[in-house]
């Protein structure tokens, strides 16, 4: 991808931490489809894979070789809340319910966790910070970014051939214009998260679910 001239992330945060330190992200909490995933991340300082960066500025080649880079040489754990658990307690709650996961998946456990954004999610087993553009600037939350996201493009790509016709293998159930047309002929499936707008207004207006 072309350099925007952003600064990419660095070792230093994790470097002024206790180790071992994992980096936490999630992806997906805006798309009309799809659960929301969350990664957690520990690098190993000494075998840290070349070009990490937040998953948005890098290409999905480059994402997917990095995985497979970060697979080998990093502790990973990664967590999901579906779509239920988006709808019975909001987006926001499933991400951090699906970030606790995420952490309770590693075979370590962390003495603290830098999470990207700025809220911290109730409830992790160790003491953790808020890091604001924490994927640009650590590389343990890169590393999440881009563990969380390919993992759920992943699962959306496999739902896309499950439910044709919304373009899930190319907006990962984000909405699009297509994503758009193809609720509006198809209608809302399992795997919509009925409580967001567009879907709940489909609901209301035809009630029409498709299996």
């Amino acid at each position: 991808m072309p350099d925007d001239g952003a600064r990419t992330p660095d070792y230093s945060l994790e470097r002024g931490c206790p180790l071992p330190v994992c980096g936490i992200d999630e992806a997906g909490r805006g798309p009309w489809a799809g659960p929301v995933v969350a990664a957690a991340v520990i690098l190993d300082p000494a075998a840290i894979p070349e070009g990490l960066d937040d998953s948005k500025r890098l290409t999905a080649a480059r994402r997917e070789a990095l995985l497979s880079a970060l697979e080998a040489r990093a502790i990973i754990g990664i967590g999901r809340a579906t779509v239920e658990e988006i709808g019975s307690m909001n987006i926001l709650q499933a991400s951090f319910l699906a970030m606790r996961r995420a952490v309770a998946a590693l075979s370590a456990q962390p003495a603290l966790a830098l999470i990207d954004g700025h809220m911290l999610p109730p409830g992790l087993p160790c003491p953790a910070r808020a890091v604001i553009g924490g994927d640009g600037l650590a590389l343990s939350i890169a590393a999440a970014s881009i563990v969380a996201k390919v993992t759920r493009d992943r699962l959306m790509v496999a739902l896309s051939q499950q439910c044709p016709g919304y373009g899930w293998e190319t907006n990962m159930g984000y909405g699009t214009r297509r994503h758009a047309e193809g609720l509006a002929r198809l209608g809302v499936t399992p795997h919509h998260r009925r409580t967001f707008e567009p879907v709940h207004k489909i609901l209301c207006e035809a009630s029409t679910v498709r299996y």
